[in-house]
């Protein structure tokens, strides 16, 4: 039973596709997906990308660790972290591995050992010493890690799939959706029930109305989309994460100004350390 009733989410990593960096992202930071989120004394992670080496290396004066990973998909910039998560390695910890995007096709496991496997990478899956379990479902089903933890899913429009999360304890909300693709004039409704009247929501925003033209298809949304479901589901705080490579400190500075013309006080754009309670 997790105990107290502390509630946060803590970024590790928030840019998308791929780690950059360069003095253009230093304020933002250039890892990619990686979400620490505290429920009471229990630890839910988020996508494993190259944030996810930090989030381990904070863990290892805590072993042992016992802790759920959450991916919302496999792509490289989401898992590519995994290998490099020290607390894998002490065989004290425990952790469990879940992925919603990929029944009946293949199984967490193998896709996580498929990325570990030569010529692709040294050393294989076994190397790891922890308690490792892996745990397959399917997008739309609701978890209960832990007593008092409800953990709520969606599937979200991405290629080769991907899960949104909704992650409720002690009457809050957190929810992550990230790497889902909108249709323009067609808010997705499957999102908005999932954030309906959320505390925080971290949304896929890595391109703008502008930019967006000519990338449909490629799996990803817009900050002013993420901002038009926000009001609409009367979330709380809309957080703008996935940011693309090539937005610098300056633009992600830009999109901030805009944000708090259009939503003061209850938006902002994600940046690695910050943390946030509903």
């Amino acid at each position: 039973m997790a105990s107290g009733d502390d509630f946060f989410v803590r970024f590790w990593g928030v840019r998308g596709s791929v780690a950059c960096a360069s003095g253009q992202t230093v304020k933002y930071g250039g890892n990619t997906s990686s979400l620490e989120i505290r429920c009471g004394a229990h630890i839910l992670m988020f996508d494993a990308g190259t944030g996810f080496r930090y989030l381990g290396n904070s863990l290892l004066k805590q072993a042992p660790v016992e802790a759920d990973l959450f991916l919302t998909h496999t792509h490289l910039d989401h898992v590519v972290g995994l290998p490099f998560f020290v607390p894998a390695f002490n065989p004290a910890n425990t952790f469990r591995i879940w992925a919603g995007h990929l029944l009946p096709k293949y199984t967490i496991r193998d896709v996580l050992g498929m990325m570990m496997t030569p010529p692709l990478f040294p050393v294989p899956i076994g190397i790891f010493r922890a308690n490792i379990s892996f745990h397959d479902f399917n997008a739309g089903e609701t978890i209960e890690p832990k007593p008092g933890i409800v953990v709520r899913t969606v599937a979200l429009n991405h290629p080769n799939n991907a899960t949104g999360y909704r992650v409720e304890f002690n009457g809050r909300s957190i929810c992550y959706l990230t790497d889902t693709e909108h249709k323009p004039g067609a808010p997705d409704r499957s999102i908005l029930d999932l954030i309906r009247d959320a505390d925080i929501v971290i949304y896929d925003a890595m391109y703008t109305d502008e930019t967006f033209r000519g990338r449909e298809g490629w799996g990803h949304s817009t900050w002013q989309e993420g901002l038009r479901l926000c009001d609409e589901a009367r979330v709380k705080t809309y957080v703008v994460f996935h940011h693309d490579p090539d937005h610098s400190d300056d633009f992600m500075d830009g999109v901030a100004n805009q944000l708090e013309k259009l939503r003061p006080g209850a938006a902002v754009v994600a940046r690695e350390g910050a943390v946030l309670r509903p």
